[in-house]
């Protein structure tokens, strides 16, 4: 089972949030997720972010694949080079 680190989208039309979720890459964007680890708000300046590290750093070592976008957020946090 491949495991990934990505975006789950949240909120209004046109006013967007997102949740930093741990899911199978075969279930939908918005759909069947295994854990929460935080959440990013593109809409406010700066944008907001908050994610739990040991949850990110331990799905990491278990071999889960963050897409480009959270690889970015995660880099921002310091949670991965």
């Amino acid at each position: 089972m491949a495991v990934k680190i990505r975006l789950r989208r949240m909120g209004a039309k046109k006013a967007p949030f997102y949740r930093l979720v741990v899911a199978d890459s075969r279930s939908p964007r918005d759909g069947r997720f295994i854990e929460e680890l935080g959440y990013y708000n593109p809409t406010t300046e700066p944008a907001d972010v908050k994610i739990d590290v040991e949850k990110a750093k331990k799905w990491i070592s278990n071999g889960a694949q963050p897409t480009d976008t959270v690889r970015d957020l995660l880099k921002k946090a310091g949670i991965i080079e």
